[in-house]
């Protein structure tokens, strides 16, 4: 609906963002609620949305505490908003806060609210422990027996293996293979080099590190637990400490991936404002830019394509859609899960044979110019909070197009579950 000429045309005012943690540092003792709620106060002070009834408020998180079941509702109670707004939350893997995003704006384009919300978070450090189903009954059992006895009379089937968790992995269910291994073969089908994995990992940090110094992230970022900036940025990064570091996917001669070409495990919450643009004008709120074009794809990865390359074919639909080519743009955020699958994506359009066979395009989409991809830092510097990336390349966008004052961006995210999600930002 965002493009179809008949719709409201759909306002990015902004966003903000609580600094992006390592696991297990900074915000160690941070739940999903506590961060998103961090967050969501920051917007509403930012944009002087204090007691303001929004349209909705479409929130998620890829890793969740079954009491999180109403997270958005929860954040939105104490962030300042009015009490009368209303929240859903939603999932989709890595690609969450963008999906989140699209469902708030489609919501505008096509009438049903003025103004929304759109954010995601996660904790690893905070991430659920589960236990054994065999321990699982024994509790329900027990906790239902309504006597002393029937209480009692369960715990008598209690083993000690019973208490072994399952703790969380990333793996995928239909193939038995994590992220990282899943995007080590990705790197061997499309001959991605050691070396230009860690040019491109050394390219986010020193971007995201000058962005920061630059003024950039200035009020994109608002301090939290007295941390003012990503924790996982590194400053004195070079090409030869890269190359120090061992393989972890793949520990034989022909593995490429490192701690340092891929994203680490990280928490944190970001989150954006969307309106019609009658509704900014009425709330003396300046536009950034507007979301003009969407697209979702889910690939066949168990048995033919790479897990991450789905935003490969999802780039292609929505630019025939558009009407557009690949090199028609300011501004490229490519979130960067590692930076194989990032540099797979980039080969794939740049093939012509790919690009033939499985876009059915006559001729290959091309190449991006290098200096205009993630100029401010991507996932592999800044970190990935699953849920959250979405929504911080959202603001990221808005700031670039309107900083410029002119301009398109494409962004591009790929999922667990070969999916990715793509969008199109304009000023």
């Amino acid at each position: 609906m965002l493009n179809d000429g008949k719709s409201n045309r759909v306002a990015v005012i902004g966003g903000s963002r609580i600094p992006f943690c390592r696991a297990n540092t900074g915000y160690k003792d941070s739940s999903n609620q506590e961060m998103m709620t961090a967050t969501l106060k920051a917007v509403v002070e930012k944009y002087n949305l204090q007691d303001k009834r929004l349209g909705d408020v479409a929130l998620g998180a890829v890793i969740k505490h079954s009491s999180d079941w109403n997270l958005s509702r929860e954040c939105i109670i104490d962030s300042g908003l009015s009490i009368n707004t209303p929240g859903v939350d939603m999932q989709r893997a890595c690609g969450t806060s963008l999906e989140t995003t699209l469902n708030i704006a489609n919501k505008i384009a096509l009438g049903q609210i003025e103004a929304g919300i759109a954010g995601g978070v996660d904790s690893i450090s905070d991430a659920p422990i589960v236990y054994s189903d065999s321990f699982r009954k024994i509790l329900l059992a027990s906790a239902h027996g309504k006597s002393i006895q029937e209480k009692i009379k369960p715990w008598l089937r209690m083993r000690l293996r019973y208490l072994k968790p399952k703790l969380p992995g990333v793996k995928e269910p239909r193939t038995g293979l994590s992220m990282g291994e899943s995007t080590e073969i990705i790197a061997k089908k499309y001959n991605i080099s050691r070396q230009s994995q860690d040019e491109l990992a050394m390219k986010s940090h020193i971007n995201a590190a000058k962005a920061y110094d630059e003024g950039f992230y200035k009020n994109l970022v608002q301090p939290f637990k007295g941390i003012h900036e990503d924790n996982i940025i590194r400053r004195n990064i070079a090409i030869d400490k890269l190359k120090l570091l061992k393989t972890v996917f793949d520990k034989s001669e022909y593995g490429s991936m490192t701690p340092g070409n891929s994203t680490s495990l990280t928490d944190g919450a970001a989150a954006v404002l969307l309106s019609s643009e009658e509704w900014a004008h009425n709330n003396n709120l300046k536009i950034k830019a507007y979301l003009t074009h969407c697209e979702i794809a889910a690939i066949d990865y168990i048995n033919d394509e790479g897990l991450l390359m789905a935003p490969a074919y999802a780039v292609s639909s929505m630019l025939k859609k558009a009407n557009l080519n690949l090199q028609d743009f300011d501004f490229y955020e490519i979130h960067e899960a590692f930076a194989a699958q990032t540099l797979a994506t980039l080969r794939a359009w740049e093939s012509e044979e790919f690009c033939h066979s499985k876009l059915d395009r006559k001729t290959a989409m091309g190449k991006i110019d290098p200096i205009k991809l993630n100029i401010k830092g991507g996932s592999l510097a800044i970190g990935h909070p699953f849920a959250a990336t979405g929504a911080r390349i959202i603001a990221t966008m808005a700031k670039l197009l309107d900083d410029k004052g002119s301009g398109r961006g494409l962004i591009s995210i790929c999922t667990a579950g070969g999916m990715g999600i793509t969008a199109i930002m304009e000023k």
